[in-house]
């Protein structure tokens, strides 16, 4: 079946809310088992309010309701898990990865995770997941996966895969390990249904396997992933047994949260708010970065007070430091957004900080030199004074190394004190290139105040 355009799944949300709207619950739920794409019935659920939600759920089929539960943002899951009984919710979760079904149960307080754990049937699966921190390699990975021994044979392992019904997430390869449950080896399917059946798998294996520690941040487990190709990441504990398997549909969402993260802040602003915040919670959230932001503009302030009595003799030259700062801020903040994207890909590392902090002062010198040409001669122009031009191009150099060495260093410095180097927005480097860019204009101008007057 095709999948739905637009106007169609319009029209099936429309004539859901109409049978929801007559109090046809049936009818509502029959629209919904007509479709037969996942991802449409999902679309169709999503517009729902969230008691209309948390009544359909429960009386889909449980297969059905677990993967549309699982494709669903945590903030909903959330909002269905407490309205949805616990029986219900069990029934659900025992439908799902046992990854995804902790991502729901993780958000429950305490006292109703217990309860729903012992009512689902496959719990025991579930409750290794729930020690770990949600944003590790523990967290995110699934406890739901096929091992294969060493001295199996090609046909023992194919038979052993069809008695289990793999589902849709499983990787095309199959991680091998000994009798302590130790990992040895990794053997893709397609050696697997190509070797003669009495291969032992001990010959088919290969024994550089790539794991990741149960405590891996997602983000390297990301990193690595990307950078090897894998379509599953191996998690082993201290002694290399192996605790779970994380698929690469958990880390393409690993991967667009933690880019969200990083966005969110640079612009100083929490990843949890959304436009519908209340109003109460986006003040909270937003005013601490504003509060510093003031510090930091207090901090440029004082600066130009240093100059007081020049600005007072060159009053037509106050506006143009001004130039000087707010482009170094932009320069600085194109670097922080390079550079954090590059260490979060595994790009670069600390062992490249003097390089890349050299190369950047470098591209800062010559971008300070080509806009130095322009601003200098266009204020030569516009005020009909060459020194007045000269004052800012050297000013607007100097800013711009700044801007290269801030722009680098400071996310490197971050993540050298194990801190997010997102952290390192225009609200903490900007003051480095205000500053700089108020002290260099106003400290020439005192400079060559006779030339300027």
């Amino acid at each position: 079946m095709a999948e739905l355009d637009k106007v169609q799944l319009e029209q099936t949300i429309d004539r859901v809310r109409e049978a929801l709207d007559r109090d046809d619950m049936q009818g509502a739920i029959q629209l919904l088992d007509q479709m037969k794409r996942t991802e449409d019935r999902v679309e169709v659920f999503d517009e729902l309010d969230v008691e209309d939600q948390a009544e359909i759920l429960p009386r889909l089929d449980p297969e059905d309701a677990a993967d549309i539960l699982a494709e669903l943002d945590e903030e909903d899951q959330a909002d269905i898990a407490e309205r949805v009984s616990d029986t219900s919710l069990s029934d659900i979760l025992d439908e799902m990865e046992p990854d995804d079904a902790a991502d729901v149960i993780g958000d429950l307080p305490e006292e109703r995770q217990e309860r729903v754990l012992s009512q689902m049937e496959e719990g025991d699966e579930i409750r290794p997941l729930l020690i770990h921190p949600e944003d590790s390699a523990g967290g995110i990975m699934t406890t739901s996966f096929m091992t294969l021994r060493p001295l199996m044979t090609a046909e023992d392992a194919i038979h052993t895969l069809r008695s289990w019904h793999p589902g849709d997430e499983m990787p095309y390869y199959l991680f091998v390990v000994d009798r302590d449950r130790r990992l040895v080896g990794v053997v893709s399917l397609r050696m697997l249904i190509t070797a003669a059946p009495d291969t032992l798998i001990g010959s088919l294996m290969n024994t550089d396997v790539i794991s990741v520690p149960v405590g891996t941040d997602q983000e390297e487990c990301a990193r690595l992933l990307k950078k090897y190709g894998f379509l599953a990441l191996p998690v082993v504990d201290g002694e290399s047994r192996l605790m779970g398997v994380i698929t690469v549909d958990d880390l393409v969402d690993v991967i667009e949260e933690e880019a969200a993260q990083d966005a969110f802040r640079l612009a100083g602003v929490s990843e949890e708010e959304s436009v519908w915040s209340p109003i109460s919670t986006s003040l909270k959230r937003r005013v601490p970065w504003l509060a510093v932001n003031l510090g930091t503009a207090f901090l440029a302030a004082w600066v130009f007070g240093l100059f007081e009595s020049t600005n007072a003799q060159l009053a037509w030259f106050a506006a143009l430091p001004s130039i000087v700062a707010g482009q170094g801020g932009n320069a600085a903040t194109q670097r922080i957004t390079i550079l954090v994207r590059g260490l979060a890909t595994g790009e670069v590392d600390l062992n490249d900080a003097w390089q890349v902090i050299a190369k950047e002062i470098w591209i800062g010198l010559l971008q300070g030199l080509l806009l130095a040409l322009l601003v200098g001669g266009g204020i030569a122009l516009w005020k009909g004074n060459i020194v007045a031009g000269l004052v800012i191009a050297t000013a607007m150099v100097g800013n711009m190394v700044i801007a290269g060495i801030a722009g680098t260093g400071i996310p490197f410095l971050l993540k050298k004190i194990k801190l997010d180097p997102a952290l390192a927005s225009a609200v903490i480097v900007t003051t480095f290139t205000d500053c700089c860019g108020f002290f260099f204009s106003w400290g020439l101008a005192t400079a060559l105040l006779n030339f300027l007057r």
